[in-house]
């Protein structure tokens, strides 16, 4: 019953995924003739240039692809991509296209916003959409290039389409497009989970510092033996990860405990384990 519920919980996000994808599609690049990059982007300038129904075109794409996926890639990653190639053309057939806002920069913002958190999600899941994510793959296993550069110069040449189909302009656009959704499935694949990682040196002992700091170092403390670099002394460098919200409670206690505390704060993506763990349980 447990592994029923995790694998409809799995198509459920996937579909949703692709429910943001193709939403993004026809209700924002689509209207505005705007071919940002993948399967989509080349339905979007056939679907301009000669009139074919964007879906069909996706469709059709995403068959090529999944026949070179089973010429050169391994069976897993087919079937990981069969499911996600079928799907995203009936969601593009199912939802009409609409403009739904009439400034052109606005719809890509929001277009480009809502298909990154599309993709972020299949790669949550460790699925995909199919299509133009094929030939990366192809180019990691046999020339050693980086999937997300092979993608990206996909992309590139899949906008270089919009000069001749919406002008230069659409072109910047496309290109504008790509760095958003990058920047924001970043965020996106991090962001929720960003923690501040306190690297504390001082000269109060480190029983003085567990003292002030109490209960809260059911976080975790690390201590690193260190020595410093111009009075070549001997102590204990203090690290500890927390919450975002409880850093500034953390300092405020490690100031009052030695008020000429030296302390460096670094931004950390992600924390597994520990009582991180413990807080999802």
């Amino acid at each position: 019953m447990k592994s029923l519920n995790k694998t409809l919980s799995h198509y459920l996000v996937f579909l949703g995924a692709l429910f943001l994808i193709a939403m993004s599609i026809n209700f924002f690049f689509s209207p505005h003739n705007i071919a940002a990059g993948g399967a989509t982007g080349l339905a979007i300038l056939a679907q301009e240039l000669f009139g074919w129904p964007l879906f069909l075109t996706t469709l059709g794409v995403n068959i090529i692809m999944l026949i070179l996926a089973a010429i050169f890639l391994a069976r897993e990653t087919v079937m990981r991509i069969l499911f996600g190639s079928f799907m995203l053309p009936v969601m593009l057939a199912i939802i009409p296209q609409t403009k739904v806002v009439n400034d052109t920069l606005f719809a890509v913002i929001v277009g480009s916003a809502i298909f990154a958190a599309g993709v972020a999600l299949l790669y949550n899941i460790d699925a995909s959409s199919g299509g133009t994510t094929v030939p990366p793959l192809i180019f990691k296993k046999y020339f050693n290039l980086k999937a997300p550069v092979g993608l990206l110069i996909i992309d590139i040449c899949v906008s270089f389409g919009n000069i001749f189909t919406a002008g230069l302009e659409a072109f910047v656009y496309a290109v504008f497009s790509i760095v958003i959704t990058s920047l924001i499935m970043n965020y996106i694949e991090s962001g929720f989970n960003r923690k501040k990682t306190l690297f504390i040196s001082s000269n109060v002992s480190t029983t003085e510092l567990k003292d002030a700091l109490g209960h809260d170092l059911s976080y975790g403390l690390t201590v690193i033996p260190s020595r410093g670099g111009f009075q070549n002394s001997e102590q204990e460098l203090l690290m500890i990860v927390v919450d975002t919200q409880d850093y500034p409670r953390f300092v405020r206690k490690v100031l009052a405990a030695d008020p000429e505390v030296f302390i460096t704060v670094s931004d950390t993506a992600s924390v597994h384990g520990g009582f991180f763990n413990r807080q999802q349980i």
